[in-house]
């Protein structure tokens, strides 16, 4: 931890002194300099500049009056930056780039979903449903981004991936066609997006139509790097386990254990002690390209933009990989001269080849067949395991179209803008498992799934301006939003042979006497015991009204109010609607007071304030009671029966919903400053924000007597406090070399302020949510080492220190009696560690020389602890060995040396309080984490290719490293490659070292 702070106390003093001592010898060139000063990239084309009134009226038909510049602390970039990064999703484009928003990449899988948090997290993440309602929203061109509801986690046995393709909702983003995004933190900015704003907003704008022509092409190709792992084989775990079998056997020999795995029983047996070469067919090399082309033209009464796009991401590891395809249409048409028509469309296909994980393929398919012998380390049987593999296939393929139709009227100080905005995402897989993968029994399956958002919204605006010095904005605001959200999923065992791959088989070829059964002729027959298929729709309508006043006096004083009601069919009848206030207010100081000032260039302080709903996701919360049917073990719904008659019951698994439930609500409070120093060479905005969730739904232990599991209740409140910097400077601006940095970090803490019935704590799962304390720690037993002897042990009343009524012997954990009762139970237990960090950020430098430029990023996480849960899965070899079960498969990766064996204690791995049990801080490590992310040089060659033939308005190339290296005393994989939970289970596959060239042209 002190040598990451010792980084960034560096990299301030270097550009502190280097800004302070060429202030003075840069004095009075303002006016020469040739090259933007924070546009985050000295040769940024002209993508976001107005040129002419047809495009400024596109952009601005109902445009952002100037007054809400002051009032928010909204971070904009040009994506010029963003477009060489070769990554897939818009997370990985957007890390560490921007203060407040941390972006989690749990796998380096191409395509794979991860996830955003704005300011924090508003509430405990206990499931893929919290983590979806804390996401923030996603706006292109005004359109609301749909993404995949996780209602079908409902009738999943497990939850490692979403039923379906699990792709990621923006890894069909092409940055090469987008102009400028934005970051929207405080309600000053999200509260006109309304309700599904409330976890922050970030606003995606692409390219639009100019007048002239123009033609664009961008492009890379690269290589992920293959990553160096050390393997293991059957030998080297013996040598392993050995050590156990010395200390707690009485002859020492493993081989005498009658228990003990067939396949490390033999030392001889060379497919599991012999080579372990087994990587080659699981690492590569990948390739990685990218190639988008643009074209646009027309006139100031009619224009447009098309572009197509192909990339190509294969990952490093597991057979992994992404396509995806891409087009895009803008066009804009100004018939007369106050009205203006607009549409966009985007649409892509995603293609994706998925990780060949047993435990994601056999949780899918709800089947465990025999786990007591692994995949072997051997090349040679590895491979014929792929080829059984290949017999069968997992086609993963996503459609995306999004686009709008939008009118303009401008009538000077009026204006009126309605818009039609359509957003479908559909996803399909179709898998099919040949029966060598399943002794014996072929699986095949079928998901149909989509996500549709449809939007009307409407617009009106009034400028007005008294005596030059009272400027008013007055906006009034209409939408209503239409959410579909659909899926069917049909699975089948136990097919006739690996040729005839569908999903409705026949079970019974033969009679009990021999005879045919005509019935197998039949493709109408649905055997049940076979054949099991599932679908679920839900839907939800949002209608909102708001309007928005904001005031300027003199340019010096500026004021903002906004009220909104929202109505929402997923709140309950008595709760429909919620009302939502606004307000904020800003001070040019630099106007004010020091308006002669030199060195001082602008001065703002900033404040705002007020409450916007929280949309319960799901509709279920509306009903009150209900009655539904039960989920069986195969994971699909079954109806129970009373006398042979089907019958509806009470959602006992689920959980009890009342009536009374209202709007979740979130209170915010935000104070900031943004100053600019020294001709508008150093930048700086600091935000400190208090955020508030309300009246935030939780499952509570109850009505157990009743046969509930929980119910579903109101009154839980979270807290987030923190603070946001940004900071830039123009360190050296010459003619011939400049320097640019930019730091920008976020400090954010979280705490549990209420729980439903004023209870002080409950326990889910294993997780304890505390009063007072924050909610994303661990709930952890203290080790302190371990008992060597019976000697050690603490005797009360003439018995041995118990845990959980097991009395503790030599070789088990020496857990610490924290309450001093004389038992270690889960009273003992106390929160520990972060799972998220309590800094992040981002640094960049970007240099200049001549035509050269050089641009170093670094991203970086402080304060964050996870749960080394593969070795703790590792070490517990004993009761993951030879079960049926998720927790029993061994991946290929298995025969992997990873971690540091050597600092875990030899417990008794056959003791019955589990030693090496996860809920205890053996296995809790600092995870925090200094990452070269990109190391990126380019060449404006334009001048040098220009001629009158071919007028070359830009051509850039440029060279990238990417993932360059990590410092960390984490001692797993890599600390990023974690889920929301903080578990790092090692499922996570790698992010790759990654190298490309490319190519930035304009005609």
């Amino acid at each position: 931890m002190r040598y990451l702070w010792l980084c960034l106390v560096v990299f301030a003093a270097i550009t502190t002194c280097a800004l302070t001592g060429l202030a003075k010898g840069n004095e009075g060139k303002k006016g020469k300099m040739k090259h933007a000063v924070f546009n985050n990239n000295v040769y940024a084309r002209r993508d976001t500049v107005v040129k002419d009134s047809l495009l400024k009226d596109s952009i601005n038909i109902i445009k952002r009056h100037t007054i809400y510049n002051k009032l928010t602390d909204s971070v904009s970039k040009k994506p010029y930056d963003l477009s060489k990064f070769p990554g897939v999703s818009l997370q990985q484009l957007l890390k560490g780039q921007f203060a407040g928003l941390y972006i989690q990449e749990p796998s380096g899988e191409p395509g794979s979903v991860q996830n955003m948090f704005i300011r924090g997290v508003p509430m405990p993440l206990l499931s893929p449903r919290d983590v979806y309602q804390s996401q923030p929203l996603v706006v292109l061109d005004g359109i609301p981004l749909v993404t995949e509801h996780p209602f079908a986690y409902d009738i999943q046995l497990y939850n490692y991936n979403r039923m379906g393709t699990a792709t990621n909702p923006f890894a069909d983003i092409d940055m090469n066609n987008i102009a400028s995004v934005e970051v929207l933190k405080d309600l000053a900015a999200t509260a006109i997006y309304g309700p599904r704003a409330v976890n922050g907003v970030i606003i995606l704008t692409s390219k639009t139509p100019v007048a002239a022509k123009s033609v664009t092409f961008d492009s890379y190709v690269g290589l992920a790097q293959r990553p160096h792992v050390t393997t293991i084989n059957g030998k080297y775990e013996n040598a392993f386990r050995q050590r156990f079998y010395d200390l707690y056997t009485t002859n020492g020999r493993y081989s005498d254990d009658e228990n003990y795995p067939i396949y490390l029983s033999d030392s001889l047996n060379n497919v599991y002690s012999g080579k372990s070469d087994w990587s080659d067919l699981y690492y590569r090399n990948a390739v990685v390209y990218g190639i988008n082309f643009g074209i646009s033209g027309g006139t100031d009464r009619a224009n447009f933009r098309f572009s197509l796009g192909d990339l190509k991401n294969e990952g490093v590891a597991d057979g992994t990989g992404l396509n995806r395809y891409s087009a895009m249409f803008n066009i804009n048409m100004k018939p007369i001269k106050w009205l203006l028509f607009s549409a966009m469309v985007n649409a892509n296909r995603v293609e994706r080849q998925r990780n060949k994980y047993l435990r994601d393929r056999f949780a899918q398919i709800n089947y465990f067949p025999d786990l007591s012998a692994p995949l072997p380390p051997n090349k040679d049987f590895y491979a014929d395991y792929l080829e059984q593999y290949k017999k069968g296939f997992d086609n993963n393929k996503n459609n995306i179209i999004d686009g709008y139709a939008k009118i303009g009227i401008d009538l000077g100080k009026f204006k009126f803008v309605t818009t039609f905005n359509v957003d479908y995402n559909e996803g399909y897989r179709d898998v099919f498992y040949a029966r060598t993968l399943l002794q014996g029994n072929s699986y095949a399956s079928n998901y149909f799934g989509f996500s549709q958002r449809i939007m009307a919204d409407n617009r009106a605006t009034y400028d007005l301006t008294i005596n030059k010095v009272h400027d008013f904005h007055f906006e009034l605001g209409q939408s209503t939003q239409w959410d579909i959200y659909k899926y069917s999923n049909a699975y089948a065992y136990k097919g006739v042979n690996d040729y005839i791959k569908i999903n409705l088989l026949v079970s019974n070829p033969k009679n009990p006497d021999g005879s045919d059964n005509p019935d197998y002729l039949n493709t109408t027959a649905f055997p049940r015991e076979l054949t099991y298929r599932f679908l679920d729709k839900t839907k939800d309508n949002l209608v909102s009204f708001y309007a928005k006043t904001d005031y300027s006096f003199k340019g010096k004083y500026f004021l903002s109010a906004t009220v909104r009601a929202d109505g929402s069919s997923n709140a309950q009848p008595t709760s429909r609607w919620f009302y939502s206030p606004v307000l904020s207010a800003a001070w040019s100081i630099k106007k004010e007071l020091l308006s002669n000032n030199t060195i001082i260039s602008d001065l703002v302080l900033r404040a705002s304030a007020g409450r916007l709903g929280r949309l319960n996701a799901f509709d279920n919360y509306a009903q009150g009671p209900q009655y539904t049917a039960s989920v069986g073990y195969t994971g699909n719904l079954t109806v129970p029966g009373y006398n042979g008659f089907g019958v509806l019951t009470r959602p006992y698994s689920t959980g009890w919903v009342g009536y009374g439930i209202p709007w979740s609500y979130s209170n915010q409070l935000n104070l900031g400053t943004d100053a600019s120093l020294l001709n508008n060479r150093l930048h700086l905005s600091v935000d400190w924000y208090l955020k508030q969730e309300k009246n935030l739904l939780i499952g509570i232990p109850a009505f157990a007597e009743y046969g509930y599991k929980q119910s579903i209740e109101s009154g839980m409140a979270v807290n987030n406090t923190g603070i946001d910097v940004s900071i830039s400077a123009n360190i050296i601006q010459s003619r011939k070399f400049g320097w640019t940095s930019s730091l920008n970090l976020n400090h954010n803490a979280n705490k549990l302020k209420a729980l439903p019935r004023g209870l002080k704590q409950i326990t889910i799962d294993n997780k304890l949510l505390k009063v007072g304390s924050p909610v994303d720690q661990y709930w952890l037993l203290t080790n302190d080492g371990i008992y060597k002897s019976e000697s050690e042990i603490p005797v009360v009343n003439g018995q041995p220190l118990k845990y959980n009524g097991i009395a503790l012997h030599a070789g088990d954990p020496r857990w610490r009696d924290i309450n001093g009762d004389n038992v270690i139970d889960n009273n003992d237990k106390t929160l520990k560690g972060h799972s998220l960090p309590r800094i992040s950020g981002g640094y960049d430098n970007i240099f200049r020389y001549g035509n050269w430029n050089l641009n170093v990023n670094l991203y970086f996480n402080l304060g964050r602890d996870l749960i080394h849960q593969e070795m703790a899965n590792r070490f517990d070899f004993i009761n993951r060995e030879g079960n049926s079960d998720v927790n029993s498969v061994k991946e290929i990766t298995f025969w992997e040396k990873r971690g540091d064996y050597s600092k875990y204690p030899l417990y008794n791995p056959w003791s019955t309080v589990i030693p090496y049990r996860v809920d205890q801080d053996l296995f809790l490590e600092n995870a925090s984490f200094l990452k070269l992310r990109t190391v990126s040089i380019g060449y404006d060659l334009t001048k040098a290719v220009r001629s009158k033939k071919i007028k070359l308005s830009r051509f850039y190339v440029y060279a990238t490293a990417n993932n360059v290296f990590t410092i960390t005393p984490y001692t797993g994989q890599d600390p990023e490659l974690v889920n929301y939970d903080g578990y790092d289970t090692g499922y996570g596959l790698p992010i790759p070292r990654t190298y490309t060239l490319g190519v930035k042209m304009e005609l």
